[in-house]
């Protein structure tokens, strides 16, 4: 008799969330989020971080929809291949997209570490391979694109026998995953409170303007700026024709997923794509005396299949096909949202209303982006990837901008470096003749230690804007990125424009 499953995913089954009352009166505060999943709980994160005050808003309970049935990749690997990116948007835009990636899982490992999340994250590497059944891209071009992600400043190599499938790829270092349930339990911990709120059971009828106010129910929440982090946006106050046309530009897509048991060892734990169309995914995760494995696949337009439950079968005759000892535990299905170009849409619709959408199959990455780069429109900060997904581009032109042009860089490296959470702790990491930056009782250090083996410590922010600076092995020297700064291993100045010294560490 074939095994009969529920449709719960894995994370919901696994993972406990605090729950919130309804909305029960009025408010004012700073900023309105309507949305209860990544994006949403991101975002008002990221404010009440800030400082600001606001109210999270949720229609069933939070994260339990789109966001708990994702697959759970945290990658800068896009659908699109890189090749593809620069060709159709050119170098500079193909890398901002890969950066962002990037930086929105360094940007989740920071919140971890900051907030002491118990939620499995763990760095490993990922693979975009062959097809596992049918026709894909063939080892010639993933060679190709190893090569390009290189030039772009990507860490990857070619692998031509990526066991135990037997297929050739590319490996990139330093992906991530992690139980995206526990993570965002953790970060809703810190929303409420301090003029703060967060509202389960609580459907938004409208949003108006004039004075800015989102409607739900009998009940109005009065704010200065609204975040739609919807799956697929709200209208807010966009004009009908605005909103019908971003709506034109999306189209909704079921995934299935496949979770179970395999015995440890038999395939490395890390992400794995292939490359047919639609194209499979994997990811296995080490657990204690097992590993827990999901694999996906099977897209196709929301609503154009009329045998859904066919698209499991299809996924499991694959998988067993390579890994016959798999045991299947979960079943579940998910939606992404796809745009016309590929690349999400992400910033304001209206005046004081942002949207964020069209993830395709980087929800966890692209979401997170959306909350940094809500944050700094609400607070009037620049960004740098304001303009490649601002939701009313007509197109993003190749050789229409320098991502990295001298001086106009400073927000993303200073970004960069102040979410990035992979500093060395200890100082014995330091080898003679080598400098490194290191975390030491909460401070970025700049740790230097000579052929002697002493060492000399400094802060590791250059005294021109802030931002931290790298160790130069060459010059043996700490260079600041942003804008050129250079000091000696003391901490004095060799190169401005910064005027001081690094402040020495315990000063």
């Amino acid at each position: 008799m074939a095994q009969i499953l529920d449709t719960k995913s894995h994370w919901l089954r696994t993972g406990a969330m605090p729950s919130f009352a309804a909305l029960a009166g009025d408010l004012t505060v700073d900023v309105a989020i309507v949305g209860g999943g990544l994006v949403g709980i991101s975002t008002a994160h990221l404010l009440k971080s800030a400082g600001l005050s606001v109210a999270l808003v949720e229609r069933d309970v939070c994260a339990a929809i789109d966001t708990g049935h994702t697959s759970a990749h945290l990658t800068m690997v896009t659908d699109e291949l890189i090749t593809d990116l620069v060709k159709n948007f050119g170098r500079d835009t193909a890398t901002a997209v890969w950066d962002a990636g990037r930086l929105a899982v360094d940007r989740i490992e920071a919140s971890i570490a900051a907030d002491s999340i118990d939620c499995d994250f763990q760095r490993l590497p990922g693979f975009l391979h062959t097809a596992l059944t049918g026709s894909g891209v063939s080892p010639d071009e993933l060679r190709t694109e190893a090569e390009l992600a290189v030039q772009l400043g990507f860490t990857a190599s070619y692998v031509p026998d990526i066991r135990p499938f037997s297929v050739a790829g590319v490996r990139f270092e330093n992906q991530a995953l992690f139980h995206p349930l526990k993570y965002l339990a953790g970060l809703l911990r810190t929303i409420a409170g301090d003029g703060s709120h967060v509202f389960e059971h609580t459907a938004v009828d409208d949003v108006t303007d004039d004075p800015l106010t989102v409607h739900a129910g009998h009940h109005r929440i009065s704010c200065g700026y609204v975040v739609l982090a919807t799956h697929t946006p709200h209208a807010g106050t966009s004009s009908f024709l605005s909103a019908a046309l971003l709506q034109s530009k999306l189209a909704s897509y079921s995934t299935y997923v496949l979770g179970g048991r395999l015995p440890q060892g038999q395939v490395q734990p890390g992400l794995y794509w292939d490359t047919t169309d639609p194209y499979h995914y994997l990811r296995v995760e080490p657990r204690e005396g097992h590993d827990y494995a999901i694999f996906g696949g099977a897209d196709h337009k929301t609503g154009q299949q009329p045998d859904t439950t066919s698209c499991w079968a299809a996924l499991e005759n694959t998988l067993r096909q390579h890994l016959p000892t798999f045991e299947l535990t979960d079943r579940w299905s998910g939606q992404v949202i796809e745009t016309v170009d590929g690349l999400p849409y992400i910033g304001e619709t209206a005046a004081r209303q942002f949207v964020a959408t069209g993830f395709a199959g980087n929800g966890m990455t692209f979401g997170t982006l959306s909350a940094m780069m809500a944050r700094d429109a609400i607070l009037e900060r620049p960004n740098p990837w304001r303009d490649v997904f601002d939701p009313h581009r007509k197109s993003v032109r190749a050789g229409s901008w320098d991502y990295l042009k001298e001086n106009k860089d400073y927000a993303l490296y200073m970004v960069r470096d102040r979410v990035a959470a992979r500093h060395a702790t200890s100082l014995r990491s330091v080898r003679p003749g080598q400098g490194a930056v290191v975390s030491l009782e909460g401070k970025r250090v700049a740790v230097y230690r000579d052929g002697q083996g002493v060492v000399q410590m400094c802060s590791a922010l250059c005294t021109h804007m802030g931002c931290e600076v790298h160790f130069n092995g060459a010059e043996t020297s700490w260079d600041c990125p942003c804008h050129g700064s250079r000091f000696r291993t003391d901490g004095s100045v060799m190169a401005g424009p910064a005027e001081s010294a690094l402040t020495p560490h315990g000063e």
